[in-house]
């Protein structure tokens, strides 16, 4: 299956994305696709071999997850790889547009229980709350 790729224009210099997107402290206040759910622990040792993991629950509690991975990459400012537990692989590039635009694409692996579209949406949804959040703090 072909890897999936989703992109967002932020108004903000590279620099605060970056930070902003690892983190802890920021990503529990973004890393979520629904109003519903929320992310209330993070933990993020960003570096080669490092690891992240990150909670994701409903805020009723009925469901939740862990969302880990491990850094094979990471260039500051300009891209991050990892791969998750089953293997699937993750890239997240950091482009500055100019000196306050900054593109964030990320490709990732699908996986295989849910549609492609759905994936693309759950993630792309993930993505707009971080470019929301990003442009209000």
């Amino acid at each position: 299956m072909d890897p999936i790729t989703i992109d967002i224009t932020i108004l903000a210099p590279v620099e605060k994305v970056w930070k902003y997107f690892n983190e802890p402290q920021h990503i529990t206040k973004w890393n979520f696709a629904d109003e519903s759910w929320q992310c209330p622990s993070s933990e993020n040792d960003l570096r080669v071999g490092g690891k992240f993991k990150n909670r994701m629950e409903a805020k009723d509690h009925s469901f939740g997850f862990d969302f880990e991975g491990v850094y094979d990459e990471v260039s500051p400012h300009e891209r991050i790889r990892y791969h998750m537990e089953d293997g699937r692989k993750v890239e997240v590039i950091f482009e500055a547009i100019d000196a306050n635009t900054t593109k964030v694409i990320e490709i990732f692996d699908p996986e295989k229980q849910n549609s492609v579209e759905m994936q693309r949406d759950g993630w792309y949804a993930i993505l707009n709350n971080f470019h929301k959040y990003v442009e209000n703090h």
